[in-house]
C-alpha cells in the first residue's frame, strides 16, 4: 500500500477517480460540487496524511495552480456580456457593483480587527469573498427551485461577479506586493499592472478574436489555439510586469465576449469542460494542503467574521441593490440568504497565498483557512436550509411540470387551453407573428421568436417548464429546438410528432438522436394529419376512466376516431402518450384525446371549437 501511495502516477490517478466520484455524488444528491470535493481533500490530506500535493508537485504546483486559476478566470470571462448583465434590471448590475463594494467594505474591517490581519491581507481576503459562482449556485437552485424572479438574479449574479470579483481580488492583491517593495513606488507598480493588463489582454483578446472572427484559424484547431494562446498571454504578461497575468486574461476574455460577430459558444463548451476537471482537481488538492493547527489558529473569531459576512454584509448588499428593482419583502429575504462562494474564491485564495508566503507577509497562512471556512459554512449551511426557508417565505417555484410547445397551430393552441384548464403552466413558441396573435387572444403564454436565441435564453421564463413539445412544421428547425432543449432541460425532455408510417421510421432520415425524440402521440400523429383533422372539426375531449367505463369501452365508444393525446391521474400528472411508451391506465384516470368529427357530422364554423367535456359513464 505504501508503495502505490508513494507513486506519483498512482497519487494523479487516485486524484481524479475521487474527483470523479464527488461530482457524481453531488448530482445524485443535487448538492453543489464543491462540497464533496472539499471533504474528500480535506480527508486525503490533513486527515489521513495519504495526499501531500507539496510532495506531488514539487516546484510545479505553484505554477500548475497559476495555469488553473488563469484558465478558470478566462473561462468565467467569458461568460460575461455587457447586454446580460443590462437586460436582467437594475438589481443584478447592483449586486455586482454595490453589493460587492459592501461586501468587501464590511468583510475588511470584520478580519482585521476579529482576526488582528494585517490590513492589506484583510481587504484581500475582502475581495475574494466577495464572489459566489454558478458552479455552487446553480445546483443549489436546482434544488431548492425559488421563483423565476429570484432564480434569474441569483444565476446571473453568480456568472456576472466571478470576474468582477476576481478582477477586484487581482487589483488588491497588486496593491499588496506592490506595498511589500518601496511605499514610494506602490503607486507606479499598481499602475504598471493595470496598464500592462488592461492593454495586454485588450491587444490579445482583439487579435484573438479577429483569427476566429475571419476564420484564419481551422475550425479543429480552434480550441487548442484559443487555450495555448490565451495561456501564453499570461505568461508574457508576468514576465512584463510581475503577477498582471491574471488581469490580463480576464480583460481578455471580457472583450472577445463582448464583440461583434464572434461566436464563443463552442469555446466556452470546450473551456467549460476543462474547467470541470481543473475545478475538481484543484479543489481536493488545496483542501489537502491545509492543515489543523492552522484551522485551529482561526479561533471563535472566525465565527464572528463568518457571522459578519452572512448576516451583515449579505443582507445589506440586497437592500442597498434592491431600489427600483420591484422585489418584495420576501424575495429580498431569500436573496439575503443564498450567496454561496465558489471556486473561483478558492482557487485565487490559494493561488495568491503561495505567493505572499515567499513575500513574508505576517499571518498570510490564516488566508486560504479562512476562505475555505466560508465556502464550506455558506455551501453547507444554505444547501441545507434554503429550501425550507424558500417554503417558509412562500417563494418556491411549483415543480418544473409545465411544457414548452414549440409551434403555434391550431391544434397546438387546443392542447394548450386544455392544459391550462387543467391547470397545467403551458408557454407557446413560435416565429409566425399570426400564430402567436392567435395563441394571446386565448391568453395563452406566448414568446415570439426563436425559442433556442440568445434573446429567448435572456428573457423566457422556463422555471415552470420540464418538458418541450415540438408542434411545429419548421423542419429545418425542429432538430436544432430538440438538441437546444435535451441539453438545456436533459435527456428525454423533448419529444415531437413523427413523419408517419407512409414515409417508414426516420431513423434513415435524420439523426439517430433526433429520431428518438420523434415520438410523439402515435405513428400516425404527424403535423399535416393533426392539423386535417382539426380542420375537418376534430376536438380535445377528456374521458374518465371509472368501473363502470373501462378502457375497453372507451375504445368501443371512439375507435379509430380516437388520437390519445395524454393521460391524467388523480393526482393531476400528465402522462403523454408515445410510440414507445405504454401508460398504465387505472380506474379514475382520465384520457384526454382528440376525437374525430363522424361521418356525416356538421363541421363547426370557421374558429369555433365543438365544446370540450367529459363522456358520460355507465
Amino acid at each position: 500500500m505504501e508503495e502505490i501511495l508513494s507513486n506519483p502516477m498512482a497519487l494523479l490517478v487516485m486524484v481524479g477517480i475521487v474527483s470523479i466520484a464527488c461530482q457524481y455524488l453531488a448530482f445524485k444528491l443535487k448538492l453543489p460540487a464543491i462540497l464533496p470535493l472539499l471533504l474528500a481533500g480535506l480527508a486525503l490530506g490533513p486527515l489521513t496524511g495519504v495526499l501531500d500535493p507539496d510532495a506531488l508537485f514539487g516546484d510545479l504546483l505553484f505554477p500548475l495552480v497559476s495555469l488553473a486559476v488563469a484558465i478558470i478566470l478566462f473561462e468565467g470571462a467569458l461568460t460575461l456580456k455587457f447586454s446580460d448583465l443590462a437586460g436582467h434590471g437594475t438589481m443584478v448590475r447592483n449586486l455586482c457593483t454595490l453589493g460587492a463594494l459592501v461586501t468587501w467594505l464590511i468583510a475588511t474591517p470584520a478580519a482585521y480587527y476579529v482576526l488582528g490581519m494585517p490590513m492589506q491581507l484583510a481587504a484581500l481576503f475582502g475581495a475574494i469573498v466577495t464572489v459566489t459562482g454558478p458552479t455552487v449556485i446553480v445546483p443549489m437552485l436546482r434544488s431548492v427551485r425559488p421563483n423565476s424572479r429570484i432564480a434569474n438574479i441569483l444565476r446571473w449574479e453568480g456568472i456576472v461577479i466571478d470576474p468582477i470579483g476576481a478582477l477586484l481580488a487581482v487589483l488588491v492583491y497588486e496593491y499588496v506586493v506592490a506595498a511589500q517593495d518601496a511605499v514610494e513606488h506602490t503607486l507606479v507598480i499598481l499602475l504598471q499592472v493595470v496598464a500592462i493588463g488592461f492593454g495586454l489582454g485588450s491587444l490579445m483578446g482583439y487579435f484573438l478574436g479577429s483569427l476566429l472572427r475571419k476564420n484564419w484559424v481551422p475550425h479543429y484547431l480552434r480550441n487548442t489555439a484559443v487555450l495555448t494562446l490565451m495561456l501564453g498571454a499570461y505568461a508574457a504578461s508576468n514576465l512584463i510586469t510581475h503577477e498582471s497575468g491574471l488581469l490580463t486574461v480576464t480583460v481578455m476574455g471580457v472583450l472577445m465576449a463582448n464583440m461583434k460577430g464572434l461566436d464563443v459558444d463552442d469555446i466556452l463548451e470546450f473551456k467549460e469542460t476543462l474547467s470541470v476537471l481543473l475545478i475538481s482537481a484543484l479543489f481536493i488538492l488545496l483542501a489537502a494542503r491545509l492543515e489543523w493547527f492552522t484551522l485551529a489558529q482561526l479561533g471563535w473569531g472566525s465565527l464572528l467574521v463568518l457571522a459578519a459576512i452572512m448576516f451583515v454584509a449579505r443582507p445589506l448588499s440586497v437592500f442597498l441593490s434592491s431600489p427600483g428593482s420591484g422585489l418584495n419583502w420576501r424575495e429580498l429575504a431569500m436573496l439575503s440568504w443564498i450567496a454561496p462562494r465558489g471556486i473561483v474564491a478558492a482557487a485565487v485564495s490559494a493561488l495568491f497565498a503561495l505567493k505572499l508566503d515567499e513575500l513574508g507577509l505576517a499571518k498570510s497562512e490564516l488566508l486560504v483557512p479562512m476562505v475555505f471556512l466560508v465556502i464550506i459554512a455558506t455551501v453547507v449551511l444554505q444547501s441545507l436550509t434554503s429550501k425550507t426557508i424558500a417554503k417558509l417565505l412562500g417563494v418556491r417555484a411549483p415543480y418544473p411540470n409545465g411544457y414548452l410547445i414549440f409551434g403555434g397551430g391550431k391544434f397546438a393552441r387546443m392542447l394548450a387551453k386544455d392544459l391550462m384548464d387543467k391547470e397545467v403552466p403551458v408557454i407557446i413558441a413560435d416565429t409566425n407573428w399570426d400564430a402567436i396573435r392567435e395563441a394571446r387572444m386565448d391568453n395563452i403564454p406566448t414568446y415570439y421568436g426563436n425559442p433556442i436565441s440568445e434573446h429567448a435564453s435572456l428573457t423566457m421564463d422556463l422555471s415552470t417548464v420540464g418538458k418541450v413539445l415540438v408542434l411545429s412544421p419548421y423542419k429545418q428547425l425542429n432538430p436544432l429546438v430538440a438538441y437546444h432543449f435535451e441539453y438545456v432541460l436533459g435527456k428525454g425532455s423533448v419529444l415531437g410528432l413523427g413523419f408517419g408510417t407512409q414515409e417508414g421510421r426516420a431513423s434513415h432520415q435524420v439523426s439517430e438522436d433526433y429520431a428518438k425524440t420523434l415520438e410523439l402521440f402515435s405513428e400516425n400523429a404527424t403535423y399535416s394529419r393533426l392539423a386535417s383533422l382539426v380542420a375537418k372539426g376534430a376536438t380535445i375531449r377528456t374521458t374518465r376512466l371509472t368501473e363502470t367505463f373501462t378502457i375497453e369501452d372507451y375504445r368501443e365508444t371512439y375507435g379509430n376516431r380516437a388520437t390519445p393525446l395524454y393521460a391524467l391521474d388523480p393526482q393531476g400528472r400528465v402522462h403523454l402518450f408515445t410510440i414507445s411508451g405504454d401508460v398504465a391506465l387505472k380506474e379514475e384516470w382520465q384520457i384526454v384525446s382528440l376525437i374525430a368529427p363522424e361521418e356525416g357530422a356538421e363541421k363547426p364554423a370557421d374558429g369555433e371549437l365543438s365544446p370540450q367535456g367529459s363522456l358520460p359513464t355507465g
